[in-house]
């Protein structure tokens, strides 16, 4: 009985300091962790500054840049809501590209583009593009909204992926018409693919007034049609703590008010629809419901299906002949609202926007 009571107690104690050391062990690795991911962000922080050097050398024959500091709504969720400032506005940066061979005396169309990507950011992937749309005397501004890479961690974990994101960006597109006396308030688009085309949507559905047209490329339309297609490591970017904080299960009215496909009734503005069938990243079927749900609501869109085109989901932004015919079609929808000077009719204008200086 007593060898018994012994062994008991001697086999308690190696457990419990076994199970103190395991705590340890536990509690390091988080601390590693933690700390791997505080030095990604920090090199995410150096790569985009990288980048900002890039844009100059790759744009700055064309454009004058700039980078500006503004502001949009308070945060969506804070750790401690009465804490002194907690409800400061989330400020953020923006892009600026002014073609350099504009009259200042004169008024000149806004393009609104926002990046794509979750916790993406705007980079030279853009780069044809943007000069594309200088090459016809768009000004462009190019919002990195809250959650965007390249701006820390805490700006990282600001994401509302279909929430207050839409207002920062149209809090950039008030921001240039508040301080460019050369934009033209009514002649104003905005352009996005991806997670970019999602909040193109939400642009002009919220603020129809704001916008004369708008390009939605393969757009993220139906959050809860995606979380169930997605990944696990995806789903952990909307229902994280730091963000939506719930799954569609738990709240599929959140996930459903964060949708387009769920807004058209809202659809006033002239709007371009772009998806492809083989989209491994936003599946046609996403945009389909989109489409389908617009035509319910008997609203006047244009849309087009690709099918089977090379790229996938960067399809028609990539550097192909074919993604270039694409985007001719584009620029001639965007055209017929803004009146840009010199508006891109053919291929053509598309190559030598990307390697010729305006004149």
């Amino acid at each position: 009985m007593k060898k018994t009571i012994l062994l008991t107690l001697i086999l308690s104690f190696v457990l419990s300091v076994r199970g103190q050391t395991l705590q340890e062990l536990q509690d390091r690795v988080d601390e590693l962790t933690r700390q791997n991911e505080n030095l990604n962000h920090q090199l995410d922080v150096i790569i985009k500054k990288i980048d900002d050097v890039n844009w100059f050398n790759r744009v700055g024959d064309l454009s004058f840049i700039d980078k500006v500091f503004i502001y949009g709504p308070p945060p969506a969720n804070t750790p401690n809501p009465s804490a002194v400032g907690a409800k400061n506005p989330v400020k953020f940066w923006n892009y600026v590209f002014i073609p350099r061979n504009i009259d200042f005396s004169k008024k000149y169309p806004l393009i609104v583009f926002p990046h794509g990507g979750v916790h993406g950011d705007f980079d030279t992937y853009f780069t044809h593009i943007v000069r594309e749309m200088l090459a016809q005397g768009y000004v462009v501004v190019a919002p990195e909204y809250r959650g965007s890479t390249g701006y820390g961690e805490g700006f990282w974990h600001q994401i509302d992926y279909g929430g207050l994101e839409n207002e920062d960006v149209f809090a950039s597109r008030n921001y240039m018409v508040e301080n460019y006396d050369f934009i033209d308030s009514n002649r104003i688009g905005i352009v996005g693919w991806s997670h970019g085309g999602m909040i193109a949507l939400h642009n002009i559905f919220e603020h129809p007034e704001g916008y004369a047209c708008a390009f939605a490329g393969v757009p993220v339309s139906d959050m809860i049609m995606r979380y169930g297609y997605a990944t696990d490591d995806y789903r952990r970017l909307y229902d994280s703590e730091y963000h939506i904080g719930k799954t569609p299960r738990e709240d599929i009215a959140e996930y459903r008010r964060r949708s387009p496909a769920w807004q058209a009734h809202k659809l006033k503005t002239p709007l371009l629809i772009h998806t492809n069938t083989n989209d491994d990243d936003v599946y046609v079927i996403e945009v389909e419901h989109l489409i389908k749900s617009l035509k319910a609501e008997d609203k006047k869109f244009e849309y087009e299906i690709f099918k089977e085109m090379p790229g996938g989901h960067s399809f028609d932004r990539i550097d192909t002949k074919a993604a270039r015919q694409i985007r001719v079609k584009i620029y001639k929808f965007l055209a017929q609202y803004l009146n840009p000077p010199k508006p891109i009719k053919t291929i053509g204008d598309i190559n030598r926007a990307a390697y010729l200086p305006i004149r």
